[in-house]
């Protein structure tokens, strides 16, 4: 049986499936240790048969959700995943340049998956990859945590020491340029950004605390301004948690409920006949 057979059987089945989602941002070392505990398969023959055929470190399957028929063994499920993911590539790269350079396509898609990794929603992206655009032209260090969540390191909080530690490639502090693998999976709206980059100046973006969303500038000086901005919001906001905290702790500690004073609008003629 050919590939193309097997790929045909494949969709065509009726077998029991089982639907495993790769979330945008997620890094195949997470991905293949979920798809070994729900296809209950080996996570070593998965990785080695990753690792054998992909083209790059992370970045090899698109960020969706997939439908897998139980039972599949684990080179055939790499090669399922591997050959609907370069069907979706291929056919975007198609319509946006009019041909498919895995070379160049993987480029766009290290450079996705740190705007996927530093966005906070989908309408920020062109704006995050423009930033990484401006400071790669001006031979800047990009500069960001994200590049280090990379691997078993896909959740880690990213900290002073942890950036001083790490001497991989994937540390954008440390190395000029991009990382020479994709971070993680990346969503085609994080691929598309990467291609299309919105037109701006800013190099630098820091945490909004209050939106969720980032503040951007294009001067060191406004960035730092809006660095103190964010210190100033994470504080009020860790001072009013704290407050909410001691609230309810004292509420809980309250044996007896406080009575609530009664007002009473007694006369004198009044109290004079309740004498007796």
């Amino acid at each position: 049986m050919t590939k193309a057979d097997f790929l045909y059987k494949l969709t065509t089945s009726k077998a029991a499936l089982k639907t495993l989602t790769l979330i945008p941002g997620e890094t195949s070392y997470v991905f293949l240790r979920l798809l070994a505990k729900k296809m209950n398969v080996s996570l070593e023959k998965l990785e080695e048969v990753y690792k054998r055929t992909a083209y790059k470190n992370d970045g090899n399957i698109l960020a969706d959700t997939y439908k897998l028929p139980l039972g599949m063994k684990e080179e055939a499920l790499i090669y399922y995943l591997f050959s609907q993911t370069n069907k979706r590539y291929k056919s975007f790269s198609n319509k946006i340049f009019g041909d498919w350079n895995e070379k160049k396509w993987y480029k766009y898609l290290t450079i996705a998956s740190i705007v996927q990794k530093e966005s906070a929603n989908i309408k920020e992206m062109p704006i995050v990859s423009s930033v990484i655009y401006n400071r790669l032209k001006r031979s800047m260090a990009l500069q960001m945590d994200g590049t280090l969540n990379y691997g078993k390191y896909s959740h880690v909080k990213i900290t002073a020491k942890r950036i001083r530690e790490d001497k991989s490639l994937y540390n954008t502090y440390k190395n000029k340029g991009i990382p020479a693998h994709p971070i993680a999976a990346v969503s085609l709206d994080a691929i598309k950004a990467a291609i299309f980059p919105a037109k701006t100046s800013y190099l630098y973006f820091v945490k909004n605390e209050k939106t969720g969303l980032h503040r951007f500038s294009n001067t060191y000086a406004k960035h730092v301004q809006n660095i103190n901005i964010y210190r100033y919001e994470k504080r009020k906001k860790a001072l009013k948690k704290k407050k909410i905290i001691l609230e309810k702790k004292k509420k809980d500690y309250q044996v007896f409920p406080k009575l609530k004073s009664q007002k009473t609008n007694k006369s004198v003629k009044n109290l004079w006949n309740n004498v007796k």
